[in-house]
C-alpha cells in the first residue's frame, strides 16, 4: 500500500481516510499551507476570459487536444481595454462594461498546459481585450450522479 511519505498525491486522493474532505483541512493539520503544497494537486481550474466571436476557435481548439466538457458563461467587464461611447438616437451613451465570455475547465493536471496553450493560441488577436486565462488548484470534484470522486469524476 503506498504511503503519503512515497506518494504526496497518494495522500491527496485518498484524504478522506483522514477524516476529511477538504485537502486544506488534512494539510493544515500536518502543519503546511495549500501554498506549500501545490504541486501535490492532481486537478486544475482553468477560467479564461475571452472575446465572444472567439469562443467557436476556443471550443474547436479544446476538442482538438482531448477535452470532453466545457462550461461557457457570458460576461461583462473591462480592463484596459476600457469602455467606450457609442451614439444612439442622437444621444450619446457610455458603455462601460464590454461583452466578453466565460470558459471554464476542470481537468488533471498533467493536461492543464496544453489546454492553456490551445486556450491562448485560439483566443489571442494581438489586440487590446483578448482576455485573461486564470489558473487555480482544485482540492476536490464529486460526480453528483455517482458519486465518484477527483479525477475519475472530471
Amino acid at each position: 500500500m503506498e504511503s503519503f511519505d512515497a506518494n504526496p498525491c497518494y495522500f491527496l486522493k485518498n484524504v478522506k481516510e483522514f477524516g476529511t474532505n477538504s485537502a486544506s483541512a488534512c494539510l493544515a493539520g500536518m502543519g503546511l499551507r495549500l501554498g506549500e503544497a501545490e504541486s501535490w494537486f492532481l486537478m486544475k481550474k482553468i477560467e479564461a476570459i475571452i472575446k465572444p466571436f472567439k469562443l467557436d476557435e476556443v471550443k474547436e481548439a479544446l476538442q482538438e487536444v482531448g477535452l470532453q466538457g466545457i462550461t461557457v458563461t457570458e460576461a461583462k467587464g473591462f480592463g484596459r481595454q476600457k469602455g467606450h461611447t457609442e451614439l444612439y438616437r442622437g444621444a450619446e451613451y457610455v458603455v462601460d462594461f464590454l461583452p466578453k465570455v466565460k470558459v471554464e475547465v476542470v481537468l488533471a493536471d498533467e493536461n492543464a498546459d496544453a489546454v492553456i496553450e490551445a486556450i491562448r493560441n485560439a483566443a489571442q488577436t494581438g489586440r487590446i481585450g483578448d482576455g485573461k486565462i486564470f489558473v487555480s488548484n482544485v482540492e476536490e470534484v464529486i460526480r453528483i450522479r455517482t458519486g465518484e470522486t477527483g479525477v475519475d469524476a472530471i
